[in-house]
């Protein structure tokens, strides 16, 4: 029975030490559930070959020094940096080609005076016929002006001085008179880069292209009104304009001009917010009736 007992012992497998623990496959870390500490090697046997630590779940999403886990005397691979993009320089800034050169502007203002206010000045005196008693003028034509974003041009060098009687045709009854067409060419037209004749039609062209509201068509009374109210009035005119392409100038709370901005083209309305801005102070501005 003893013999039995001794041969039997001697055929069983002895325990290895670091033999694999059950669930050991579900360790997270170094918090492995039912971890045994690994036996003491035997006297005399050759120590174990250090083993390469297992790849740590998640360690390729470590981002810079702070890897999960990760052996902090373990030295990471040196790569070689990448050689920085090449530095494309910044595009020069574009600046206007010339400033006040014929032709070289960004949109049109259409400036309505308003005749009856216009006549309560003092520059009334030398409008002539303009204020004349039963001129019955309601909007007219102050001047088309060609307008930069910022800023408009003035002192262009000068072409045709006067513009001809033909070029004075197209602008009949735009102008209030015929000395206010050619003052406009002299200040305003040469800036444009259109002929006389050409920019006079461009006048009549742009005065056509903007509904006067039917409450300034002929009003025998004086009205009360705001900038505002004024604006929304020429708005509903014209369903092409919008805000910030309209602005309302009076004088000691009078109406004076409306002006109106138009695309270079005349095709269009423009959007001016140095225009716009200029409004009235707020509150009532008397708009006075025809003469």
């Amino acid at each position: 029975m003893a013999a039995c007992l001794v041969a039997a012992l001697a055929g069983a497998p002895a325990f290895a030490p670091g033999a694999a623990i059950a669930g050991e496959q579900n360790c997270a870390l170094d918090e492995c559930v039912n971890q045994n500490s690994p036996a003491e090697p035997a006297a005399g046997a050759p120590a174990p070959a250090p083993s390469t630590p297992p790849a740590i779940a998640g360690a390729q999403d470590c981002v810079l020094d702070e890897c999960a886990g990760a052996d902090p005397s373990a030295t990471p691979p040196q790569t070689a940096a990448p050689a920085p993009a090449p530095v494309t320089p910044a595009a020069p800034a574009v600046y206007r080609r010339s400033a006040n050169a014929p032709g070289d502007f960004d949109f049109y203002v259409l400036a309505l005076s308003w005749s009856p206010g216009f006549c309560r000045t003092a520059a009334a005196e030398r409008a002539g016929s303009q204020c004349a008693p039963g001129a019955g003028l309601g909007f007219v034509v102050h001047g088309l002006w060609p307008q930069y974003e910022r800023g408009y041009p003035q002192n262009c060098p000068l072409g045709a001085s006067f513009p001809s009687r033909i070029a004075l045709q197209n602008a009949s009854g735009v102008y209030p008179s015929e000395s206010l067409a050619r003052y406009e060419w002299r200040k305003h037209g040469v800036c444009s880069g259109r002929s006389p004749t050409d920019y006079c039609a461009d006048v009549r062209r742009a005065r056509e292209a903007v509904v006067v509201p039917p409450s300034f068509a002929n009003p025998a009374l004086t009205q009360t009104s705001t900038s505002i109210d004024i604006e929304r009035a020429f708005i509903a005119a014209n369903p092409r304009l919008r805000p910030g392409m309209i602005g309302v100038s009076c004088k000691q709370s009078v109406l004076q001009e409306v002006r109106v901005c138009l695309s270079k083209d005349l095709r269009d309305f423009h959007a001016c917010p140095e225009i716009s801005r200029r409004h009235c102070p707020i509150g009532q501005i008397a708009v006075p009736p025809a003469l």
